[in-house]
């Protein structure tokens, strides 16, 4: 057993080498995907193993951050999901709501809830909605030079935030969030009195970004999908037109370091073209 940990942590070092800094993706997308089947594999139950993917998330995030990740957008649950048996689904969004509250109690990472919220029922949401209100918050600024935007007399200058973002698509749909990101504009654009032919007129890929849930924020320029699938099955529709794909057979519980590192190599390697 020492012997596979030694050879298994000099692996892991020589990944890491291969993987160029300047090479690293600012986005990754995850669709963590394989939970039901791990816990198949394993004779567990369902249950058991969409809690070993929730206790994977935080060791995932590390890996991350440490690699020089910006923005990690989490698909722990579709629109599609949320017809699931309920015997299923109810046990599962409790382990969800629990895995997003001990993110957050961490302090590491600002996180943002990507997805049609009110779907889920009233208790879930709420839930969701303080965990990751407590993540939105700075600290103060310790009065050296440049160090952000000087504000109002008597007011306290704060810090950007450089803590890695963290997404977390929940009762998330990728034409949903098109479809939401289209009403909002049109909304937006009514309040201010424009006609709907003025909005015909003048609308642009601009206007639906800036109305995205990720809006903001970088594209992902590498999506990883555990579980041997290969689809994105609605995951990011409008931001992944130039993303880089990457299917791994692991199911997400068993997803390690080295699964990961695998992927930074393999991103890296690639001549990205972006429809050019």
């Amino acid at each position: 057993m020492a012997g596979d940990n030694l050879l298994y942590n000099l692996y892991e070092r020589r990944l890491a080498a291969q993987v160029k800094p300047d090479r690293v993706p600012q986005h990754v997308g995850v669709i963590l995907d394989g939970n039901r089947r791990w816990a198949r594999a394993m004779g567990i139950g369902t249950a058991q193993g969409h809690k070993r993917g929730a206790d994977k998330i935080e060791e995932f995030l590390g890996w991350a951050e440490d690699a020089g990740v910006a923005v990690v957008t989490l698909w722990l649950l579709s629109t599609d999901n949320l017809s699931r048996d309920p015997a299923e689904l109810s046990p599962l969004l409790d382990i969800i709501a629990h895995a997003v509250d001990e993110l957050a109690a961490t302090g590491r990472w600002r996180l943002r809830l990507v997805g049609a919220v009110d779907l889920l029922p009233v208790p879930v949401a709420g839930r969701l909605r303080t965990a990751v209100a407590s993540t939105v918050v700075a600290a103060p600024d310790d009065g050296a030079p440049g160090d952000g935007a000087p504000g109002a007399a008597g007011e306290v200058p704060l810090k950007p935030d450089t803590r890695m973002q963290v997404n977390v698509a929940v009762g998330y749909g990728g034409r949903q969030e098109i479809a939401d990101a289209v009403r909002s504009l049109l909304c937006e654009r009514a309040a201010a009195g424009a006609t709907l032919e003025e909005v015909a007129g003048s609308l642009s890929e601009e206007d639906i970004t800036a109305h995205l849930y990720t809006k903001g924020q970088p594209d992902p320029e590498l999506v990883i999908r555990t579980s041997g699938e290969q689809r994105l099955s609605g995951f990011l529709l409008w931001q992944s037109v130039h993303s880089e794909y990457y299917f791994c057979e692991v199911y997400w519980p068993a997803f390690r370091r080295i699964d990961f590192l695998r992927a930074l190599r393999d991103y890296g390697q690639r001549e990205r073209r972006l429809g050019r």
